[in-house]
């Protein structure tokens, strides 16, 4: 009868086919994530960006990591081994003789199929005289060969095999386990179970407990856990962070402390180097014994955070711990950044303490700027670039030029460029120019809107507003001796530090042309008032149109259009002919075409909307399904150890009140064009309220960007209580003895009448 049958491979030929299998699932996975990419792609990669960054640390340092590191050879040296090993058992495995062939007694009798029955004893007897055991021969082929001779002359056992394929009939089904037999000899039993309890008991409970100690110590962003609870406890405690006691509360991480991080380190030569740049820094607040910022990795951190500033010169052991501290501080400012943020909306949501002042986050932006740059927070944007050093800036800030920004150097005409720039070489002035030239130049276009409401442009209190920026990034080189017509304006030197004296400058290309509008709209202005005045109705009307644009929500910029000729010819039409035009709009006829004008054009506000919605919802779809690289554009860093992308911060503030109004938006995706919603709760007073959308870079000095942003906000509409629609009949039943009940009111009403 047949069935099923389980027994251990004792030759090892299964084993070799799950072996085979096995390495083949590592090595082909292995291959694809881990080969070394082409070198050569790399070094083509940073020989385009020689001419710019060739003299950034970063770029230096990964010119000597490439030439010096063996760990792609390494990989390759693994992994050939391990295709190597896959290939020999597939040439093992292809060379097995196979077990499971078709039974065939004239192969085992040495006779031609069809062979007679007197061929097959005759044969029968020379093959038993020769394996007979008794004989001294093979015990195993005189069983075959007696067997096959049944299969051919038994007539039960030939029909057997002529059904089942074998003389005995039916066999069982047989399953081979891929383990070689001698893992369950008896034998070598203790062996066996000392590997599987040195494996499952001890090996693998340290490596999961080793892994799930050191993932519950750090955050979603690998930092750690200790780090965030610290910046949330001073952050609490100080809502107004200056730019001192942020260093002092940055510097204070416990990634900096050896005993929570092994990549820190405490070197014995700190004794003598960390006291002698205590001393050439100055006043760095060394004797103030507040925990943790007296704790020695605390004051190292510190100060080699503050000498990387003032770009002092250190020691080789020094310098090698202080790139480590300026490569995780982008990182925990990232995350100071975020648990402000926390805080501000626990602090919205339940009150009860104050949410740090917009100062406090702003000032971590800051930093990162100043740390990749490695410049002091005093210092001018200009000695980002190359070639740049203190005592050329005077040529720069001279009453001819007046060039104390990068926008500023970027708005001059090549000539006098040129000749402020004359103390450079022709070669170092061209370096200087590609460097300026690759420089970010972002222009912002903001739309506002309230979304899932029937009138998206009308603001109400507690309303939840939608503004939509789109980011656009180009290169300073695009706008080089030409008109620039729309370039976004530096931020507002009033309200930066160290940049009061902007505002006095000349004025520049983006400048002249507001200037040139403000005069035109001023001198038409005059022109129109020596006209006949319009009619009061004009005037109403005229009202109407500006609370309506107003109430669209649009944003604020400083943009007068010039009114054309057209226009003033209609103003002074209609201001002497107002009679005539009164009577003219209160005409039937009139009021008959706007009535038949209105419904299209509401159903083609209708279908817009609809459009613009549909969009939306695809442009949301593709953007959840799209995975977009954070691999931007490389910064232009010449102390930053590492390279780093362009990334910026988008938000909006309340810079009057010192508040956040919605959440920054870390923008890691920029390469192009990206489009940025920003929501936020509208306020619960109607009224003008006056924000600013401020874009902020992580990396370079001088080029944030504030928009204004005008909010008119209007009463909330009241929910109605009772609505004659809202007054259905649940039946048809009830209708019916409504107007039945009706009748006979009517009815009785009629006969008191007639009484």
């Amino acid at each position: 009868m047949a069935g099923q049958q389980f027994q251990y491979d004792d030759s090892g030929n299964t084993f070799f086919y799950f072996l085979t299998s096995f390495v083949g699932l590592i090595v082909i996975p292995a291959t694809y994530y881990f080969w070394p990419r082409d070198q050569n792609a790399e070094q083509l990669r940073l020989k385009a960006l020689r001419k710019v960054h060739g003299r950034c640390l970063w770029y230096r340092l990964r010119l000597m990591k490439s030439q010096q590191s063996i760990i792609p050879t390494l990989k390759k040296v693994a992994l050939l081994i391990g295709w190597a090993l896959f290939l020999f058992l597939a040439y093992k495995v292809s060379k097995i003789d196979r077990e499971y062939q078709e039974y065939n007694p004239y192969e085992v009798l040495s006779l031609d199929p069809g062979a007679s029955v007197s061929e097959i004893k005759r044969q029968y007897r020379l093959l038993s005289l020769r394996f007979h055991p008794d004989k001294g021969g093979d015990e195993v082929m005189f069983m075959r060969i007696a067997k096959a001779y049944a299969a051919l002359t038994n007539e039960e056992s030939r029909n057997n095999w002529q059904k089942y394929g074998n003389p005995d009939g039916p066999q069982a089904t047989s399953f081979g386990i891929a383990l070689p037999a001698w893992i369950v000899d008896q034998k070598n039993s203790m062996l066996v179970l000392l590997v599987y309890g040195l494996a499952f008991m001890v090996i693998l409970p340290v490596v999961v407990g080793t892994w799930w100690y050191r993932s519950i110590r750090y955050s979603g962003d690998q930092i750690l856990i200790n780090t965030t609870q610290l910046f949330m406890h001073f952050m609490y405690k100080t809502p107004n962070m200056n730019m001192k006691r942020l260093g002092m509360v940055l510097t204070a991480a416990f990634e900096f402390d050896p005993r929570n991080n092994k990549e820190a380190t405490i070197r014995p030569t700190d004794n003598t180097e960390v006291p002698q740049l205590i001393r050439d820094l100055g006043n760095i607040n060394v004797k103030k014994k507040e925990p943790p910022f007296c704790y020695p990795y605390s004051l190292k951190a510190r100060v080699l955070m503050l000498s990387h500033l003032a770009r002092m010169e250190v020691s080789e052991n020094t310098e090698e711990d202080q790139r480590f501290v300026v490569r995780k501080i982008p990182a925990l400012l990232q995350e100071m950044i975020n648990v402000g943020c926390q805080l501000t909306m626990m602090a919205n949501s339940r009150g009860g303490f104050h949410a740090p002042r917009l100062v406090s986050i702003e000032n971590c932006m800051k930093l990162s700027q100043m740390i990749v740059q490695g410049l002091q927070e005093s210092k001018s944007p200009l000695l980002q670039l190359p070639h740049f050093e203190e005592e050329h800036l005077r040529y720069c800030v001279s009453k001819k030029y007046k060039v104390r920004s990068i926008l500023d150097l970027v708005s001059l005409k090549d000539s006098d460029r040129r000749s402020m720039l004359r103390f450079l070489g022709e070669e170092k002035y061209d370096e200087v120019m590609a460097v300026l030239g690759s420089f970010p130049l972002i222009t912002i276009d903001i739309k506002l809107q309230v979304v899932d409401d029937e009138d998206s442009n009308n603001i109400t209190a507690g309303s939840l507003v939608t503004v939509t920026v789109t980011l656009t990034r180009k290169m300073m080189l695009d706008f080089f001796e030409k008109e620039q017509e729309q370039v976004c304006a530096p931020e507002d030197p009033n309200t930066e530090e160290g940049q009061g004296d902007v505002g006095k400058n000349k004025s520049k290309v983006w400048q002249n042309k507001n200037k040139a509008a403000k005069k035109t709209s001023k001198s038409k202005k005059k022109k129109l008032t020596k006209k006949k005045a319009p009619s009061q109705q004009q005037q109403q009307q005229q009202q109407k149109q500006d609370k309506q644009k107003q109430a669209n929500g649009t944003v604020a910029v400083n943009e007068v259009v010039p009114s054309t000729k057209e226009e003033e010819d209609e103003v002074s039409g209609k201001g002497s002919d107002s009679e005539e035009g009164e009577t003219n709009k209160d005409s039937p006829s009139e009021r008959d075409d706007e009535s038949d004008t209105e419904p299209d054009e509401m159903g083609g506000d209708d279908e817009e909307e609809w459009k613009a919605l549909q969009q939306s919802i695809q442009r949301k779809e593709r953007a959840l399904l799209e995975t977009k690289s954070k691999i931007t554009h490389p910064v232009y860093s010449l102390y930053f150890p590492e390279e780093k992308h362009e990334w910026w911060w988008l938000y909006i503030a309340d810079r009057k009140e010192q508040t956040l109004v919605s959440m920054p938006y870390h923008v890691c995706t920029l390469k192009d064009t990206e489009e940025v919603e920003l929501r936020f709760p509208a306020p619960s007073k109607p009224g003008n309220y006056q924000y600013s959308v401020i874009l902020r870079s992580d990396s370079f000095m001088g080029l944030d960007q504030i928009k204004p942003l005008k909010l008119e906000v209007h009463e909330a509409k009241q929910m109605l209580d009772n609505h004659p629609q809202w007054d259905i009949p649940e039946t048809e039943e009830e209708e019916e003895d409504q107007e039945d009940s009706d009748g006979i009111e009517e009815s009785e009403e009629e006969e008191e009448d007639n009484d």
